[in-house]
């Protein structure tokens, strides 16, 4: 099954978009999809903490600060089971 990451933090409202935008798509194709607090590691916040939210699929970064359903769609129709 697909993973799909969203590196994220609380209070942010382009991180609650995206969120959004993932669970809509979670109706439509089946994936897992594990959120991220990039504020609990200093690492993934030194990382991503300016560009949030990353959504990565499969550990490979896709989107910043924005999800395009349709590319997302696309990119989970090319996934081997």
């Amino acid at each position: 099954m697909p993973v799909v990451t969203i590196y994220a933090k609380p209070g942010c409202h382009l991180c609650e978009e995206a969120h959004e935008v993932l669970e809509g798509l979670r109706a439509e194709r089946e994936f897992e999809l594990r959120e991220v607090d990039v504020t609990l590691d200093p690492v993934l916040f030194a990382r991503y903490g300016e560009r949030i939210p990353v959504v990565a699929l499969d550990g490979r970064e896709l989107f910043e600060y924005f999800v395009d359903p349709v590319a997302l769609r696309e990119r989970l129709d090319r996934v081997e089971p």
